[in-house]
């Protein structure tokens, strides 16, 4: 329909993609310049989510470190930064029932979240982007969520030059309804790509312009989480738990967090890796086991969960890290992978990508450029930041784990750490979707049934994500080969879809014959991208849906 239809369009002197913490800061710091610099500058950034945070899910626990290089005052300007972290604890659970607390001696140093001369804070990632909006909004930057950019625009020479947003009121079958709008074209001097990890329009640009060329494939893992309110007397604002073991088999590599926030609420979650092995596993159900043992439960016992969702997290680090700059346009926050997984923090590292690009971009255009450049000045300026220091301390810290497990990994980068990153660096080269095996190598696992207090089923925690997606438009979640999941991901890996989504969205029903089929319950997707990161075949392609679309997470 794109080709059939005229379009509007708007020009702006750079089109950021992506309201999260990288893309806000990007904005905030180009506005800042042109301000100081007396100089005329139009900023865009589009949000696919209905508002500012609502697609935003992390831990977390945060350094504020680029958001006092970009904000010095922001306790004055009211950043939502209100629980210091006061304790750490980690702990490796032994099985269901046991479990040994780590001494403060044997943690990692980059494990470590108080003491030190930064104070850290648990804070909503969603409410820090929704105060980021605003701060961007008062110097001047155009902030347009509901609208989900769809392609990307090129030159006849690939160069990029904007994006083109989404139709609105397109019918699942393709033709236009009453409502229907075209979408129109943003053009801009230059394009920053901040979508979050594994960004289709990232996607595209990495697969375009060979952005990963001689890097090792991006590592992922899949982050579940939960907001819960808790009594007043079990509640202590800055509690910040960690820990790994139990329920994850030896070859699955993860970890939980459970931290103390504000206004007597708790946040628990599961990172786990997408290099596991057996196609039985089901993440969301890992998590929701993981809840019952008593070093978590004792936390949440008596409370009552008000929030659900999960998001996959760039994890691979900086051997990982593609080329983020192309002609016309910069890779970056977690669309190019920038989260220290060593820290299990990724918001930090992804501000300061956005402060970087947006000096890099304001110089090139303070200085006369029309834009369609390549920004090697950002590179230079990028690998002599703090936040590129850190990727390279931490390079080795994802592909230990995986070689090691869990307990030798994190040896081999408690050392590491010890002797400053000298241990020689490792690689990981097998692609997450690669490491599934067949179906038949595995016993199936038998996950214990919720109890309604502690944990859940899918569809009631997808209730509590707020996802919603009009019914009557084309499905985002494209098969390229509609036939592949019952042909051959059935038989082979059991149709693992069914258990790597965390929202039910996959299922293998029986048709009136009594033949099996591969339904897709799009609506019910909360934008996690596992599918499009999981699937054995790469069969499973995620693209935008309808702006406005998907979750609509609260202080998550």
């Amino acid at each position: 329909m794109s080709e059939q239809v005229e379009r509007d369009s708007m020009d702006f002197d750079v089109v950021i993609v992506g309201a999260g913490p990288s893309g806000l800061s990007a904005a905030c710091r180009l506005m800042q310049q042109a301000g100081e610099a007396g100089q005329e500058l139009t900023v865009c950034v589009v949000e696919k989510g209905s508002e500012v945070g609502a697609h935003i899910l992390s831990g977390a626990v945060f350094e504020p470190r680029a958001l006092a290089e970009l904000f010095p005052d922001w306790e004055e300007r009211g950043a939502p930064l209100t629980t210091p972290a006061t304790r750490d604890e980690v702990y490796l659970l032994k099985d269901a029932e046991k479990a040994q607390k780590l001494p403060n001696a044997l943690v990692p140093k980059s494990m470590h979240n108080t003491g030190g001369d930064m104070k850290r804070y648990v804070i909503s990632a969603g409410n820090l982007c929704r105060w980021l909006a605003e701060q961007a909004e008062g110097l001047g930057v155009e902030v347009f969520p509901g609208f989900a950019a769809q392609e990307v625009l090129h030159d006849e020479d690939g160069t990029v030059r904007g994006i083109l947003i989404g139709d609105m009121g397109v019918a699942a079958d393709g033709t236009p309804k009453d409502s229907y709008t075209p979408g129109m074209e943003l053009r801009a001097k230059y394009t920053l790509f901040a979508e979050g990890a594994r960004g289709h329009l990232g996607k595209s640009l990495i697969s375009r312009f060979k952005l990963d060329e001689g890097r090792d494939p991006q590592h992922y893992g899949i982050g579940l989480k939960e907001l819960w309110d808790i009594p007043a007397e079990q509640h202590e604002p800055g509690l910040v738990l960690h820990g790994s073991g139990w329920p994850l088999a030896k070859d699955t590599h993860g970890g939980w967090f459970l931290y103390h926030a504000e206004n007597n609420q708790v946040v628990v979650g599961l990172i786990m890796d997408l290099s596991y092995q057996n196609p039985w596993l089901s993440p969301f159900d890992e998590f929701q086991r993981m809840k019952h043992h008593p070093v978590l439960a004792k936390h949440l016992a008596g409370g009552k969960r008000v929030a659900y969702g999960a998001r996959a997290i760039a994890k691979g680090g900086l051997n990982c890290l593609p080329k983020m700059t192309f002609p016309g346009g910069l890779l970056i926050g977690c669309d190019a992978g920038t989260l220290n997984f060593a820290k299990i923090k990724g918001l930090h590292t992804a501000m300061k990508s956005g402060l970087v690009a947006g000096e890099a971009v304001f110089e090139a255009i303070a200085a006369g450029d029309e834009g369609g450049r390549e920004l090697t000045a950002f590179n230079e300026k990028w690998e002599a930041s703090w936040a590129y220091a850190e990727l390279k301390e931490t390079a080795s810290f994802g592909p230990a784990i995986h070689k090691y497990g869990t307990v030798g990994g994190g040896a081999y980068n408690f050392v590491n750490q010890l002797l400053g990153g000298k241990l020689p660096n490792l690689h990981d080269t097998t692609p997450d979707h690669a490491a599934l095996k067949p179906a038949a190598e595995f016993e199936k696992i038998d996950y214990p049934k919720p109890d309604g207090k502690l944990s859940f089923d899918k569809l009631s925690s997808v209730f509590l994500s707020n996802t919603n997606h009009e019914e009557d438009q084309p499905s985002h979640l494209q098969l390229l080969d509609p036939e592949l999941p019952i042909r051959e991901n059935l038989p082979k890996y059991a149709e693992p879809a069914q258990r790597y989504c965390p929202a039910g969205v996959y299922e293998v029903v029986e048709d009136d014959d009594g033949k099996p089929r591969f339904q897709i319950n799009f609506q019910n997707c909360v934008h996690c991208k596992t599918c499009d990161i999981k699937d054995p075949a790469q069969n499973i392609r995620w693209v935008a849906p309808e702006g406005g679309g998907g979750p609509n997470y609260p202080n998550m």
